[in-house]
C-alpha cells in the first residue's frame, strides 16, 4: 500500500519481506548516529522472521522519495492497563541525514498518529536520548511531552537468561 502525501513526491509505504536488507541498514545507519553500533545484532534472516513470519511483532513503514528509500518507521502495538485500550510504540523513526529537514520524518511521524487515532489506540510513545537535543526540540514542537518519573528498565542479554532460569514450574 502506498500513502500518497502533501510533501511533493514523498511517499509511505508498508514494508515487505523484500525490503529486509534495506530496513537493516536503516538500522545500523540509525545506530551509528545515536552511537550504539556495538549493540546492532540483527540480521536480515532475523528480520524477515520477526517482521514477516509467523508471527510478526512489529510493523514498519518505509518513507520514499522520488521512488527511493530515505527513511522507515518501526513500531508496534502496547496496551495500557489504565485505559483498557492499545498505544503504538515507535521502536525507531530516521531519516536519511541529507534529507532531513523537509518534513519527511514530521509526515511519517504524523501518519503513525493518524493510524493510531483509526486503531482507537490512546497514545503514541518513544524513547529518545538525553542528548538528542535537535530531536527533543522537534518533538516538544509537535506537541510530544517528557515522561517525567518514570525511568526505562531493561533485562537482556546475561541478566535476562539468568533470571529466566528462575522461573520453576511443577
Amino acid at each position: 500500500m502506498n500513502i500518497t502525501t502533501s510533501l511533493k513526491d514523498f511517499v509511505i509505504r508498508d514494508a515487505s519481506i523484500d525490503d529486509c536488507d534495506l530496513i537493516l541498514s536503516f538500522i545500523k545507519e540509525l545506530a551509528e548516529y545515536e552511537k550504539l553500533s556495538h549493540e546492532v545484532v540483527a540480521s536480515a534472516e532475523t528480520l524477515q522472521k520477526s517482521l514477516f513470519g509467523e508471527q510478526a511483532y512489529a510493523e514498519v513503514l518505509i518513507g520514499e522519495f522520488e521512488g527511493k528509500p530515505i527513511g522507515y518507521a518501526l513500531f508496534f502495538h502496547n496496551f495500557s492497563t489504565f485505559t483498557g485500550r492499545p498505544g503504538i510504540y515507535l521502536e525507531d523513526i530516521y531519516v536519511t541525514p541529507k534529507m532531513r529537514g523537509k518534513g519527511f520524518g514530521k509526515c511519517m511521524l504524523a501518519y503513525l498518529a493518524r493510524l493510531a487515532v483509526e486503531r482507537n489506540c490512546t497514545r503514541v510513545e518513544w524513547s529518545v536520548l538525553d542528548w538528542n537535543e535537535p530531536s527533543l526540540q522537534f518533538y516538544r514542537s509537535i506537541g510530544a511531552i517528557p515522561m517525567d518519573g518514570w525511568t526505562v528498565q531493561r533485562l537482556h542479554g546475561n541478566a535476562l537468561e539468568a533470571f529466566s532460569a528462575q522461573f520453576k514450574s511443577v
